[in-house]
């Protein structure tokens, strides 16, 4: 009895706290209110105000009432520029999506995608002379970088959700897709080691667009970046802004074959295809020389061996081809992936592989007639 009595009690406190709360819409009133707050600089005041009304519709199960204020209240703050808020309320109405088991359909998606234009896109400044004011140029990396860790934090935690949510077991294209858009425009690309960078960012940029749904945006994100229209900026050994540019030709082939093997590792062998002409079309309307080298050769080859199940050809031309290969470490791992996919061919284990090898010296290391047994 006395358990029953707590369990009623508990039930009773809820409910009031339940009845307490007051309906969404009188909270919505507060909007004016809270964007004052905002114009008059007091974000941290009016971000706490936005954070503890949706956490009381949270802990009461209200879950519709706390999308709508924690939605409203990242759009506000995104369009007074405060991205650091606005992003913090965007992830939280991600985690109410998930701890009110919202589905991913289409209304949910359309909420997050006006969230997601809201995140300010702020070109680095591309022309700097010696003149100029490298603290500035620091100042503008180190916003670009907020920006993206902000609006990659929401867009992740979006994608989690809706492999948890939804239909698609790597997350939903669309969201995919505004994160492959968003790191390509947002990456700061004045690093210390700036090549590397560059490709590295391009690396997570094929990554979020092969699980995306528009090959043709792809296509024009590889154009941008083989034209050099985002060249790279570097320092000049005297420490001042250089008056010039640098960018790494004979080197685009690169990322065109990472994007098609990244597609084929997912067993999309329609959509690299689809890749492959848009490229080439793109580059052609732009009258942009398209990449000529063995590894364009390789991955052209690539895509005819895989309409064929010949396991036997594959293995063929990824042994011609393999110092192309070699190119990047990440294209072997591809490569293994690929195998699978579409030969069902199982990934080698690295340490059978070891264990193997061990034995083949133990087996072919010639005994010394002293400790050949007689019999």
């Amino acid at each position: 009895m006395e358990g029953g009595n707590q369990v009623g009690e508990k039930m009773s406190r809820e409910k009031l706290r339940r009845a307490n709360l007051p309906p969404v819409q009188a909270e919505m009133q507060n909007i004016d209110k809270l964007e004052k707050v905002i114009n008059e600089g007091n974000r941290y005041g009016a971000q706490q105000m936005y954070k503890s009304i949706s956490a009381r519709y949270v802990s009461a199960q209200r879950y519709s009432e706390a999308l709508d204020l924690l939605h409203s209240g990242a759009c506000l703050q995104l369009k007074h520029g405060e991205v650091i808020c606005g992003s913090e309320l965007a992830v939280m109405f991600v985690d109410a999506l998930v701890k009110g088991k919202f589905p991913c359909d289409k209304e949910i998606l359309d909420c997050i995608w006006k969230i997601y234009k809201l995140f300010p896109q702020i070109p680095l400044p591309s022309n700097f002379d010696v003149g100029d004011d490298v603290q500035q140029l620091n100042e503008a990396i180190g916003e670009a970088k907020t920006r993206l860790q902000c609006c990659s934090s929401f867009l992740k935690a979006a994608i989690k959700w809706s492999v948890e949510f939804g239909d698609q077991k790597n997350g939903d294209p669309q969201l995919h897709t505004m994160l492959a858009e968003y790191i390509y425009s947002e990456s700061p690309e004045v690093e210390r080691h700036p090549r590397r960078t560059a490709f590295d960012d391009m690396a997570k940029v094929s990554y979020h667009f092969v699980r995306g749904n528009n090959v043709e945006k792809f296509a024009t994100t590889l154009v941008n970046f083989m034209s050099k229209v985002r060249c790279l900026l570097f320092l000049a050994p005297c420490h001042a802004m250089a008056p010039a540019f640098q960018c790494y030709p004979g080197e685009d082939d690169i990322a065109i074959a990472r994007a098609i093997l990244m597609y084929l590792s997912l067993g999309n062998l329609q959509d690299a295809n689809s890749l492959m002409d848009e490229l080439r079309k793109q580059v052609q309307s732009q009258e942009i020389d398209f990449p000529v080298s063995d590894l364009i050769q390789f991955i052209n080859l690539l895509l005819l061996t895989l309409e064929k199940e010949t396991l036997a050809l594959f293995s063929a031309v990824r042994m011609k081809y393999n110092d192309s290969i070699d190119r990047d470490p990440a294209f072997n791992e591809l490569l293994e992936d690929i195998a699978d996919k579409f030969y069902g061919v199982q990934r080698r284990n690295p340490f059978q592989d070891m264990f193997g090898d061990m034995l083949k010296v133990i087996i072919d290391i010639p005994l010394h007639p002293l400790f050949i047994p007689s019999f």
